[in-house]
């Protein structure tokens, strides 16, 4: 999600003229778009502040506008400001519309009144930017559908700096879907902190070039659409545009309906892969966690998925560390895994959150403890991503390619509906190209191919 807002802060400032400094001593304002899911980001973003308000200390008068955007600015922006006086402007998750504003005053040399005049303004609401394609990378682009969580999970910031869940319209989501097509983007990926909570309430009235059939879609959900109906749309007015694959993440298991499975299983626009976080295997620390779903519901759900969608690939993020978790509670975890077999996982062990349920619970694991299980979780998730790798060798797949390794200047870097990477001999003119390709060998977890027959 922070790829696709950033994209959008970039897009604004450029249809001002601005362009991209080279250094932050030749800029004439620096942004920085934040996230506080993990304390080790914001940890990473105090060390850019300090540094940053360094440079403008030693520039002096000829110094630039700093500005902090995103969770961070929304979770803690104000006291920072105090903090840091080189701190000019803190633009909170519903405040990204205000950042033309910050640009003009800047081009303009009113930087001060702006000050004053945001600071006792009425705290706005949230709105969706218009488009989001991040230019560094032509061929994909994420597409935020939803906003938001209700969720509430106890160990995550997330609703407390995003607020709740707000989706955008379908009507101004297959706009963007269009636009990017347009431009020569092949895949597109729908962005939410709860994507598939996606459900819109409002007007349904469609573009006027929407194929035959949406109209006929969009009248038989009875003035709503959720996040099947969103997909089936998509799928029904996709092919106009060239693009050609579509992912979604993060789905919540709480939230993934058979419905949407069999969307997903009638239509081959949408990738073989699938982000379904767990977080642990623990019935007793999903419920302490808020999680809304058992072990075993997950289990079902994987087991309905891999149904309908055999060469489905799963990955996942787990939570290790949580107050209260015992030896078997991670036994449990690790059991999970085995029974699943993710692709691939983000593993971290548990930070409190201050402002979370969970930030005040007792029985905390010491730092050893949590370092000790998470290195377990980590060897056994290395295990299954080389095991399932290594089973996929000699397969014939499809593939984007998505530009040159950077290895090497004579090879192409692609990935498979799969989220599997594979290098192929070719140069840049095939970025863009989907092909076919034999699985030859491996690399680290990296697959090596022969040769590439392009698709049309």
């Amino acid at each position: 999600m922070n790829l696709a807002e950033s994209a959008s802060l970039v897009l604004a400032a450029q249809e001002r003229g601005w362009e991209r400094a080279e250094t932050p001593e030749d800029a004439d304002l620096v942004l920085l778009n934040t996230c506080s899911v993990r304390a080790t980001a914001e940890q990473r973003v105090m060390g850019r502040l300090a540094h940053y308000a360094s440079i403008k200390r030693k520039k002096a008068q000829s110094s630039f506008v700093l500005v902090m955007a995103g969770c961070m600015a929304e979770r803690a922006g104000e006291r920072l400001k105090k903090e840091i006086p080189a701190l000019d402007f803190v633009i909170g998750t519903s405040a990204r519309s205000r950042f033309p504003l910050v640009l003009e005053a800047v081009e303009k040399g009113q930087t001060e009144a702006l000050k004053n005049l945001v600071e006792a303004g009425e705290k706005p609401v949230f709105s969706f930017s218009a488009f989001h394609l991040d230019q560094t990378n032509p061929f994909r682009s994420f597409i935020p559908i939803m906003h938001g969580c209700n969720n509430f999970c106890s160990y995550c910031i997330v609703p407390y700096v995003r607020g709740r869940e707000v989706s955008r319209s379908p009507a101004a989501i297959l706009e963007e879907i269009r636009l990017v097509g347009e431009k020569g983007v092949r895949e597109i990926t729908l962005l939410g902190q709860n994507v598939n909570s996606y459900l819109w309430e409002g007007s349904l009235i469609l573009p006027a070039w929407a194929v035959n059939g949406s109209s006929t879609l969009i009248s038989g959900n009875s003035g709503k659409l959720d996040f099947p109906g969103l997909l089936e749309l998509i799928a029904l007015n996709l092919q106009a545009w060239g693009v050609k694959w579509v992912r979604f993440l993060s789905s919540h298991p709480g939230d993934f309906s058979r419905e949407t499975i069999r969307v997903i299983a009638e239509n081959s626009i949408f990738c073989r892969h699938i982000h379904l976080c767990v977080q642990h295997g623990s019935n007793k620390i999903l419920k302490a966690m808020n999680r809304r779903y058992s072990r075993e519901q997950y289990l079902s759900l994987v087991g309905d998925l891999r149904s309908s969608l055999p060469d489905l690939s799963l990955s996942t993020d787990i939570l290790v560390g949580f107050p209260g978790e015992t030896e078997g509670d991670l036994e449990e975890t690790l059991d999970l895994m085995e029974e699943v077999k993710f692709l691939y996982a983000y593993m971290y062990h548990f930070n409190p959150r201050e402002g979370t349920a969970a930030f005040s619970l007792p029985c905390r694991i010491d730092e050893d403890t949590k370092r000790k299980r998470l290195s377990r979780v980590i060897a056994l998730q290395k295990r299954h991503t080389a095991e399932l790798l290594k089973s996929r060798i000699g397969n014939e797949v499809t593939v984007l390619v998505e530009g040159i390794s950077r290895k090497n200047a004579d090879e192409l870097i692609s990935r498979t509906e799969r989220d599997e990477m594979a290098v192929v001999p070719g140069d840049a003119s095939l970025a863009g190209s989907f092909g076919r390709i034999t699985l030859s060998s491996l690399r680290g977890n990296t697959f090596r191919a022969g040769t590439i027959e392009l698709l049309n």
